[in-house]
């Protein structure tokens, strides 16, 4: 009797075990994506709040890149963990597939939000979406990617008054009114809503995109006269000659003319100026999630979509090149599991963040058909086994134009992104494929589409700021060697893209 008795307790405890671990909610999760945000030139030093509540109570990423320097190809590998060449998003255009119908049949169905829906998250999105997003070829304001419970997508390119969003496939126009429509300031608030009005018996997941420090920089009222005195970084390779490099970087005329240093100076600091509410952002969006106890319970993302330059290699300013200073982005994580105050050298990629987004949610990751990785083992290492990729992909297609630019006729055809003192930051032969490695040796293999077969080849350990191109001295078997990781990475998809020796 004794033992019937101690097996039907047993058994009673057994089920209550089982039923209390299917009763444990999942985590929460939160990611931030600013737009245009480097961290080579300086762009965290603003965010003193951020650096606080999300770096020091977890962890920073030292080595941290995007798979591709341009706004929409970029944001397109977040939402589908691809590289460029699998999801097929070139540029900022429709003709380039920037919320494409193609992209919204083919790429958006299999985005990493719907893994998430499936598992009963609750979604929300505030911000900038796509480059292209609500356009008349683009579908419109009514066309509401799946995968997300609240919409409230900007449309078009970043701006911070006077825009439109999509409202859960519905038009609302805004003004230029700081409290009803300064856009950072209008995420954050929709978003502190979202966490009012959902239901505490499902987990959540919210995307937001403020426009912060993407131009025209339009600063919050009280922050306009912050930073008086900053200028842009003058170190490293600020108004050096790019020597040696691809005929684009050889272009541009050295030393700079004093109107393209003031114009960049004044850029550089109203960048800073606007990421004040980002800042702010963060800081309230901390409180609020600890006023309704899910602090706790919460991984928070903090990234961008890739950097930025302010006259590196005579450039004013702009994204779109291969150097540290337009592919290495912020990434600060803190959550249950991550021990404060870490500094991870781990290399991370920007198409990493969906996989380990759908880690921590609890998706089967084999049945995922991503390209990137998880690095929760690499954050958490208490919670999941793993490695890290010893090299990456980091590819880019140029953009110009068919015609002459008005404003720089001498150059010709084919160029795009001029700036005053007729400087050019793209073309269409500014299209390029880099092999980048960190664990063996800090090196960079560049491969050039044009008919100079041009490569460009960095030793970052002694030449951190890039200014030689080492092509002609490297052993001939480094580069074979790096020539035949770019070609498998150029073609991996998926397992592929982990598994390259």
């Amino acid at each position: 009797m004794a033992r019937v008795l101690s097996i039907c307790l047993f058994v009673a405890l057994l089920t209550c075990t089982l039923r209390c671990s299917q009763c444990v909610k999942p985590s929460n999760i939160i990611l931030i994506l600013t737009d245009d945000q480097d961290v080579e030139m300086g762009g965290m030093t603003p965010m003193k709040k951020t650096k606080a509540l999300i770096g020091d109570a977890g962890v920073t990423f030292s080595n941290a890149f995007t798979a591709t320097p341009l706004c929409c190809p970029s944001r397109s590998s977040i939402l589908t963990g691809k590289y460029p060449h699998n999801h097929l998003v070139r540029n900022n255009s429709i003709s380039g597939n920037c919320s494409s119908t193609t992209w919204q049949k083919e790429a958006e169905p299999f985005t990493f939000p719907l893994y998430l829906n499936k598992m009963r998250y609750q979604t929300f999105y505030g911000g900038k979406y796509l480059n292209q997003y609500g356009s008349k070829d683009a579908g419109g304001v009514g066309h509401v990617p799946p995968g997300w419970d609240q919409w409230h997508a900007l449309v078009g390119n970043s701006k911070y008054y006077n825009y439109t969003l999509s409202v859960n496939g519905k038009e609302e126009k805004h003004g230029d009114n700081y409290e009803k429509d300064y856009l950072t300031d209008l995420v954050l608030n929709r978003s502190l809503h979202f966490l009012e009005e959902r239901s505490p018996s499902h987990p959540f997941f919210m995307m937001l995109c403020p426009p912060s420090p993407h131009s025209p920089w339009t600063a919050a009222p009280q922050y306009q006269q912050s930073f008086s005195d900053v200028k842009a970084p003058r170190n490293g390779s600020f108004n050096v000659p790019g020597k040696d490099k691809h005929w684009l970087l050889r272009q541009p005329a050295n030393p700079m003319p004093n109107s393209s240093i003031e114009y960049l100076d004044n850029a550089y600091r109203r960048r800073w100026q606007t990421l004040l509410s980002v800042d702010d952002m963060v800081e309230q969006l901390i409180k609020k999630l600890d006023s309704v106890k899910e602090l706790n319970n919460t991984y928070i993302f903090y990234t961008s979509d890739h950097g930025y330059h302010t006259g590196q290699f005579s450039l004013p300013i702009d994204k779109r090149q291969l150097y540290e200073f337009d592919i290495r982005i912020p990434l600060l994580v803190r959550g249950p599991g991550i021990k404060p105050k870490q500094t991870l050298q781990s290399p991370v990629l920007n198409i990493d963040l969906s996989v380990t987004i759908l880690d921590i949610a609890g998706v089967n990751l084999s049945t995922v058909n991503m390209d990137g990785q998880s690095f929760l083992p690499q954050m958490a290492p208490s919670l999941r086994n793993g490695t890290e990729r010893p090299f990456f992909l980091v590819e880019y297609t140029g953009e110009g134009y068919s015609s002459e630019d008005p404003s720089c006729p001498k150059l010709g055809p084919g160029l795009a992104e001029c700036f005053p003192d007729c400087v050019c930051e793209d073309a269409f032969n500014n299209t390029y494929a880099c092999v980048r490695s960190l664990k063996d040796a800090n090196l960079q293999y560049c491969e050039f589409a044009d008919n100079e077969a041009f490569v460009e080849v960095y030793n970052l350990t002694s030449d951190p700021h890039q200014l030689e191109n080492i092509v002609k001295k490297v052993d001939p078997t480094l580069l074979q060697i790096m020539n035949q990781r770019l070609i498998k990475l150029q073609s991996c998809m998926g397992d592929s893209c982990r598994n390259i020796k």
